[in-house]
């Protein structure tokens, strides 16, 4: 009996002893706060390749049923939200261009808004701008062109660039001052496409036309496996998603582009693919269910990992 009271009060007598050393601990100077942080790529294997998504900008945009759902009311759009945990006052934006190493050629997909925020993601990446051997455009838009070249000139002095032949007509006869001055002067190193052609081996495009008149996806395989790119086929994970048919204001042929949603992400859905969206929360990379009359964007976690 004595030895067990023994026992017992020597550890109590231990277990609080570290109480007293902390309470005389001298106080310590509070840590900064460090500001919100985003990585600017990630990285993944497929197959024989090695894809990475980059960062190239993120921003907040007010009034998002300004831009999605536009034919929707307000109640439906407050509801589809708040089922998501959404806000409905505002949204984040994500612009993530794409680069696949074939182990042959660096291929990258789309620029950015600007050539400082696609260098900057290739560089946290490990790669310089100078090893990009083929740059693709999937449509015309300014935040996918935006990178091609700045006041100093050329981004990618190396590279060689392909669209689709029909996004490129339309855009040389719009006379659009982006167009103008970002791909027009790329016109003697550009090679076109259509819905089919191959970038490399294991890069095809799919035509995903409605969100610009020759917009375009593509399917990229190797080792047996397929992985879609889908380019600015659905622009938010839920309100592109969940209503497919909701209209968005950058799409513009807004019922050809419900109808290349439905089709594209019908087919991801089914064949059980990873996908990549360029407008997707970084790092833009998941799966697509079917859920009732739409589609329910499942994020990947370690899927990609595993190679």
């Amino acid at each position: 009996m004595t030895n067990n009271l023994t026992r017992r009060h020597a550890l109590l007598a231990g277990a609080a002893a570290p109480l007293v050393a902390l309470s005389a601990a001298p106080a310590r100077a509070k840590a900064d706060m460090k500001g919100m942080a985003t990585p600017l790529f990630s990285r993944f294997k497929h197959g024989d390749f090695e894809v990475t998504t980059l960062l190239a900008g993120t921003r907040a945009v007010e009034e998002p049923q300004t831009i999605f759902g536009m034919n929707a009311s307000a109640e439906d759009f407050v509801a589809v939200s708040e089922a998501a945990h959404l806000p409905t006052n505002i949204a984040q934006f994500f612009f993530t261009p794409t680069v696949v190493n074939t182990g042959e050629e660096l291929v990258l997909f789309d620029t950015g808004l600007n050539a400082e925020g696609i260098t900057a993601a290739l560089a946290a990446a490990g790669y310089t701008p100078d090893q990009v051997d083929t740059v693709v455009i999937t449509h015309m838009h300014g935040d996918h062109i935006g990178g091609l070249n700045s006041d100093a000139g050329d981004t990618f002095p190396n590279a060689r660039y392909v669209t689709g032949s029909t996004e490129h007509n339309h855009w040389s006869a719009a006379g659009n001052e982006g167009f103008d001055g970002k791909v027009k002067p790329l016109n003697e190193k550009m090679t076109f496409l259509d819905d089919g052609g191959s970038v490399a081996s294991g890069i095809t495009a799919i035509a995903a036309h409605g969100h610009t008149p020759g917009h375009m996806g593509y399917m990229i395989e190797s080792g047996g496996k397929g992985l879609v790119l889908i380019a600015d086929t659905a622009n938010h994970y839920v309100w592109s998603l969940a209503k497919p048919d909701w209209e968005v204001k950058f799409d513009m042929d807004k019922a050809a582009a419900a109808a290349t949603r439905r089709k594209m992400l019908g087919m991801i859905a089914a064949d059980r693919l990873p996908f990549i969206g360029y407008h997707m929360p970084f790092p833009a990379t998941g799966f697509v269910e079917a859920d009732g009359d739409g589609f329910r964007y499942v994020p990947s976690s370690y899927q990609l990992m595993l190679g």
